[in-house]
């Protein structure tokens, strides 16, 4: 597994070895040993898989408050996404900075997100399956976002017009937002 750096301290891609030949291919997504020896010591106790039918279906930016915030390690297994973290780390000298990242059945890079951040992806292509690990149980009462389109923000999605649910619309820009997480 291959460990790439992004513009933020503890978040991560990660590359598998993929070995290749006339069947098709095999890798390891997950090996815990393996990514313990690159400093990732995480214990990831449930499995998501979120389905997106259309092409600019956007999820998020979606966290958890703590004690129940969540580690999550995504990655595509169909189709593909414009994956964002932003930082949601109160004091952090990146607070309210964003990265996006392709994640792609192709390219078959998965990424970290750590703790305190906020995470959103919209699909670039139909029939998008996205498959996470989470470190932390879901709970409901924990459950918060922040606006895709915060001005604030300023992210800039592959759509302008994403398909949304409900809750996604209604959720507040950042600076109104509830966290509780420092840096």
């Amino acid at each position: 597994m291959k460990l790439i750096k992004t513009k933020f301290d503890h978040a991560f891609l990660l590359e598998p070895q993929i070995y290749s030949d006339h069947r098709g291919f095999f890798l390891e997504s997950y090996n815990k040993k393996d990514l313990t020896n690159l400093g990732l010591d995480y214990n990831f106790i449930q499995d998501n898989q979120s389905f997106s039918i259309e092409a600019g279906t956007l999820r998020g930016l979606h966290y958890q408050l703590n004690p129940m915030g969540q580690t999550k390690l995504i990655q595509v297994l169909t189709g593909a996404i414009y994956d964002v973290i932003v930082d949601i780390r109160i004091g952090s000298p990146t607070f309210g900075a964003w990265q996006g990242f392709i994640l792609s059945s192709e390219n078959k890079r998965q990424l970290l997100v750590p703790l305190g951040f906020a995470h959103g992806f919209c699909t670039i292509v139909p029939n998008t399956l996205v498959y996470y690990k989470v470190d932390n149980y879901y709970s409901p009462e924990h459950d918060r976002g922040i606006r895709w389109d915060d001005p604030e923000l300023g992210i800039d999605w592959p759509t302008n017009q994403p398909i949304l649910s409900h809750r996604d619309k209604e959720h507040p820009f950042l600076l109104d937002a509830d966290i509780n997480f420092f840096y």
